[in-house]
């Protein structure tokens, strides 16, 4: 019987990650994160890159949230402005019950980073 991987995030994944310490207009405490960077990568770093998810309502007029929709219809906004790296074990990680995000809503929120950085 082969030994099972420790979990580790993975593109796509959301994920709970504690933000803190914080600064300025950057989000603190506990938020959900949609991860970026591939599993491969997040394992052997120990980073994961990723775009922070609130469910504040006044995101509904961020020209950077993209909005998605959760389980029972709740909206989630995902901040397409605030990439993020974050050491994934030393800020205790975990899955968040959504597991992934939607594929459509994942891309909308590529193109909008793409849209601010440039990438190509």
């Amino acid at each position: 019987m082969a030994a099972r991987k420790p979990w580790c995030p993975d593109r796509r994944d959301m994920i709970w990650i504690d933000c803190n310490p914080q600064a300025g207009r950057e989000m603190k405490n506990m938020h959900p994160l949609v991860v970026l960077s591939p599993r491969e990568f997040n394992e052997r770093t120990g980073i994961v890159i990723g775009l922070p998810m609130t469910t504040a309502a006044f995101n509904d007029t961020n020209p950077f949230a993209v909005r998605s929709k959760g389980p029972k219809d709740v909206s989630s906004y995902i901040l397409g402005h605030q990439p993020k790296s974050f050491d994934w074990r030393a800020r205790k990680a975990k899955p968040h019950p959504w597991k992934k995000l939607p594929e459509e809503s994942y891309a909308r929120a590529c193109e909008t980073l793409n849209q601010i950085i440039d990438i190509g």
